[in-house]
C-alpha cells in the first residue's frame, strides 16, 4: 500500500521559494553593470519621431560594420523604402517638369518598396542561389550557375553566416545576436547600444585579469569578482563581452559629410536598431493622435448633446 506524503502549506511555499531563488541568482549575480549614459533621442518623446538622416547613417554603419557579424532575421531590404523608413521615397516633378525620384515623404507619389532605387541597390549587392545566399562564391565567377540570381528587396536582410555553428566557430564560441529587436530585447534600449558600443575603456582597470578572447566592457552585465586582484569591496562594474571595440574614429565615411566620431557612430547605429525594433512607431503615434483628437471631439458632442436633451428635465 503507498503511502502519501503531504508537505504542509508553509513548507510547500518554503520549497516554491526556495526554488526561485535558485533560479533568479544568477541573474542578480550577473547584473553588476554601471549604468548606461543618456542621451536625446527625439523617438522617445511622446510625439517624437526618428531623425532620418541618423537612421540613414546608423544603416550605413552597420552595412559596413555590423552585417559582417551580425543578422538582422526580421528585415527585408523592401523594409528600409516602406513609409517611415530611411530611404521611403516620392516621385515628384521638378521644375523643368521632369520627373524625379527623392527621398523623403514628400507631396509626390510614393515610390513602390519594391521598385525603390536603394532598396534594389542595397539588395542587388549580395548574389543568391535560389533563396540560399552564396556563402560558397558560386555566384561570383564569369559563369555563373543558371539558379544564381541578384538579391531583390523582398529578400531578408542577407545573414552573415549560414548557420549558428559557422557563427559560433568564426567568433571563439560566442554567438552574435540578431540585432532586429535588439533595443526591444535589451534594458535602457537605446541608451544601452549607445552605451556599450561608445563606453569601451582606453585602458582596463588595474588588477583586473581579462581572459583571452574578450573585451572589459563597464555597461555590459557581468560578475568580475573571480578576475579582480584588488580591493575585493572595489570589484569594478561591468562585465566581458567577446566583441572588441568596433567603432574607431573614421572607421566609415558617412556619404552626407558628417564626421565619424565613436560618439556619433554609436548613436547612429542606436537610432537605426531602434527603427528597426518598431518601424511602424511614426504611423502608429500618428494614428493614435487622430483617434485621441476624435475621441476628444466625440466627448464634447456627447456632453453638449446630453444638456441639451435633459435641460428641462430635473435629476
Amino acid at each position: 500500500m503507498m503511502r502519501r506524503f503531504v508537505l504542509p502549506l508553509s513548507a510547500a511555499v518554503s520549497a516554491v521559494a526556495a526554488s526561485s531563488l535558485l533560479l533568479v541568482a544568477p541573474a542578480h549575480a550577473a547584473g553588476k553593470a554601471k549604468e548606461p549614459r543618456h542621451v536625446h533621442f527625439h523617438f522617445e518623446e511622446p510625439f517624437g519621431g526618428y531623425d532620418i538622416a541618423a537612421v540613414q547613417r546608423g544603416f550605413q554603419v552597420y552595412r559596413e560594420v555590423c552585417s559582417a557579424c551580425h543578422s538582422m532575421n526580421h528585415l527585408h531590404y523592401r523594409n528600409i523604402a516602406e513609409p517611415g523608413g530611411p530611404f521611403h521615397a516620392v516621385r515628384e516633378m521638378n521644375k523643368d517638369g521632369v520627373e524625379e525620384i527623392k527621398l523623403g515623404s514628400g507631396h509626390g507619389k510614393p515610390v513602390d518598396p519594391n521598385e525603390n532605387p536603394w532598396a534594389r541597390a542595397v539588395s542587388s549587392e549580395w548574389d543568391l542561389i535560389g533563396n540560399v545566399y552564396d556563402y560558397n562564391g558560386e555566384c561570383a565567377g564569369e559563369e555563373p550557375p543558371p539558379a544564381c540570381r541578384k538579391g531583390r528587396p523582398s529578400d531578408k536582410f542577407r545573414p552573415p553566416y549560414p548557420n549558428t555553428d559557422e557563427a559560433r566557430l568564426a567568433n571563439g564560441g560566442a554567438l552574435p545576436p540578431d540585432l532586429s529587436v535588439i533595443v526591444k530585447a535589451r534594458h535602457h534600449g537605446a541608451h544601452y547600444i549607445y552605451s556599450l558600443l561608445s563606453g569601451y575603456p582606453e585602458q582596463d582597470p588595474a588588477g583586473l585579469e581579462v581572459p583571452p578572447g574578450k573585451y572589459y566592457n563597464p555597461y555590459f552585465p557581468g560578475d568580475l569578482s573571480a578576475f579582480w586582484t584588488g580591493d575585493p569591496k572595489q570589484v569594478p562594474k561591468g562585465g566581458f563581452i567577446a566583441m572588441g571595440p568596433q567603432l574607431p574614429d573614421d572607421r566609415v565615411a558617412y556619404a552626407d559629410g558628417t564626421v565619424a566620431t565613436t560618439d556619433q557612430m554609436s548613436k547612429d547605429i542606436a537610432e537605426f536598431l531602434a527603427w528597426a525594433s518598431e518601424p511602424k512607431l511614426e504611423i502608429r503615434r500618428q494614428v493614435g493622435l487622430m483617434v485621441m483628437i476624435y475621441l476628444g471631439i466625440l466627448a464634447g458632442l456627447l456632453w453638449f448633446s446630453y444638456k441639451q436633451i435633459w435641460r428641462n428635465v430635473e435629476h
